[in-house]
């Protein structure tokens, strides 16, 4: 068992990680995709220093540390039969997964169809027209690459939780050897792999290791310094924007360039997780005292599995709208992911209470407490 306010803390770091997801995807500077190593190719404002800085800085920590808390609520549940556990994490994962991508793929060749949808649509360039597909594309489509390319994380985290009886013993009898391999490998080789993602596995196993050695969470450690390690995380995310911004146009060609930002974009990660689970009590503590707060967080996986492909199909018709506006782009930065939220929690309050039996399906039994 866990403590009550470790469980406000899990509870509150995954609604505000789903929150910051939907302003990572909600990102619309000229370059759409963001990895860690991303180069800006357009002028430096205040309004792209912002966006870079937040949605491909201060903002990354989210999934790693979803990863950590996912590794050590799975660890928690040993005393069940593996077997028991995976067929129930089918239905919570799996299902959800499949439904999800279907909806996804169904909503967009509805809008194919509508031609005030139509450019939206192109812009976005998520999917090849539909009406293209092969059989076989449907089904790559709904399991392997879902256009709302965001279930990635149920995916490998379902992998993870069927080889949960060999991670446990990898992480129990060499925990050295395993996370020096997968540390270095995270640290400046952005390797993806589909079903097995090196990041989400070191965060994942490290979130074993932490329950298994009953590692104290709640009480900060000697060596957090809120102030320390606050103003380094700001600081260095700041450098790698900049960096993003003024470094040279064959940059990511030069082994030393871009070995050097994906370990600063990793330290990044690694100084957000720590300063955001130990230096925000304070915080999570407030926000889980407001009767407001608690009821929207119980919809975070409804936020998780319907803002994608909505963030990027609105996206093109709203520049169109607010193009007019004075600093657009940054204020769409807010308003149309803030609207993509309240959208996403209204949706499930409407399933939640008139289709109670639905709303569990497509979300795994999450979210009715």
């Amino acid at each position: 068992m866990i403590s009550s306010f470790l469980s406000q803390k899990f509870r509150f770091w995954a609604f505000i990680s789903m929150v910051l997801l939907v302003f990572v995807h909600g990102y619309n500077l000229e370059q759409r995709y963001l990895e860690p190593s991303t180069l800006m190719g357009e002028p430096l404002t205040f309004t792209t220093f912002f966006e870079y800085f937040t949605a491909n800085g201060l903002f990354r920590f989210r999934i790693p540390m979803l990863f950590v808390i996912s590794g050590y609520l799975f660890a928690l549940g040993d005393t069940k039969p593996h077997k028991e556990r995976v067929q129930f994490r089918l239905r919570t994962l799996l299902v959800p997964y499949i439904l999800w991508s279907i909806i996804g793929l169904v909503l967009t060749f509805v809008l194919e169809q509508i031609p005030q949808t139509q450019d939206a649509i192109r812009a976005a360039n998520l999917s090849q027209p539909i009406r293209e597909y092969a059989f076989g594309d449907y089904i790559g489509r709904i399991i392997f690459s879902p256009i709302p390319f965001q279930l990635w994380f149920i995916r490998v985290l379902l992998v993870y939780n069927l080889a949960y009886p060999l991670l446990l013993r990898l992480v129990t009898t060499a925990p050295k050897i395993w996370f020096g391999i997968l540390g270095a490998i995270w640290l400046i080789l952005p390797i993806h792999l589909g079903f097995i993602e090196p990041e989400g596995l070191l965060f994942f196993t490290l979130g074993i290791w932490l329950q298994k050695n009953n590692i104290n969470l709640e009480t900060r450690p000697k060596f957090f310094h809120p102030a320390l390690w606050g103003s380094s995380w700001i600081l260095l995310c700041a450098a790698k924007t900049l960096t993003a911004f003024y470094a040279p146009p064959d940059a990511l060609s030069q082994p030393q360039y871009f070995l050097g930002i994906i370990a600063v974009h990793r330290v990044c990660e690694a100084l957000g997780i720590v300063t955001a689970w130990f230096g925000m009590d304070a915080l999570v503590r407030w926000c889980m005292n407001q009767a407001w707060f608690r009821w929207s967080s119980a919809f975070s996986f409804m936020i998780y599995a319907l803002h994608v492909p909505l963030v990027n199909y609105l996206l093109h018709p709203a520049f169109q709208i607010w193009s007019s506006f004075p600093l657009y782009r940054l204020q769409l930065y807010f308003l149309l992911p803030l609207s993509i939220i309240a959208f996403c929690i209204s949706v499930g309050a409407v399933l939640r209470k008139f289709t109670p039996k639905v709303y569990g399906i497509l979300t795994g039994g999450r979210g009715f407490a």
